[in-house]
């Protein structure tokens, strides 16, 4: 649940904060803005999708390699952050692994606790909460005092994180009886 939590956390401590970078940073217009958050979006749906194929093979790994994605594009949205194209695609990549995640979380909770999925929801819905509470409120303040760069960067140690504590998560499934 904590990994959960941190995920949440840094992917609202960056993406919450997306219109502003895009606006101040990457310099686009509100057409350019617009069809940015609509490559995110339709990415969104895709990944959607897609990922129940990657939770059905590797469940765990799934779970990993998208906060570690995440992690990877806050890093290189601070390397190109005045590139448009660069900036629309690495976007894209964020829309599609972080809509994707969710669903990821939720097979959790319905794999960990099967005879109690109701309550292990109703408090994932609570964690879920406070983290983007948390993470946007963290992401506001470090983007105001200490710039973007270091908002992202916040993201990115935040969304390693979580992929770190999935792995232990991983290992402690694996050697259950």
């Amino acid at each position: 649940m904590l990994a959960c939590g941190l995920f949440f956390m840094g992917q609202f401590a960056l993406f919450t904060y997306v219109r502003p970078f895009l606006e101040t940073v990457t310099r686009v217009d509100s057409s350019g803005l617009s069809l940015i958050l609509l490559i995110i979006g339709v990415a969104g749906f895709i990944g959607t999708l897609v990922v129940s194929a990657f939770l059905n093979r590797k469940f765990y790994l799934t779970l990993m390699v998208i906060p570690g994605m995440m992690a990877v594009i806050a890093v290189a949205l601070i390397l190109t952050g005045h590139h448009v194209w660069a900036v629309s695609l690495l976007l894209g990549l964020w829309g599609m692994l972080a809509t994707a995640a969710p669903t990821g979380w939720w097979t959790w909770i319905a794999r960990t606790l099967p005879d109690n999925a109701e309550a292990g929801g109703g408090l994932m819905v609570a964690v879920i909460q406070l983290s983007i509470a948390l993470g946007s409120t963290t992401g506001g303040m470090v983007f105001d005092h200490l710039g973007w760069q270091s908002a992202f960067a916040i993201s990115s140690m935040l969304l390693l994180c979580a992929g770190v504590l999935t792995f232990f998560t991983s290992r402690q499934k694996s050697r259950a009886p």
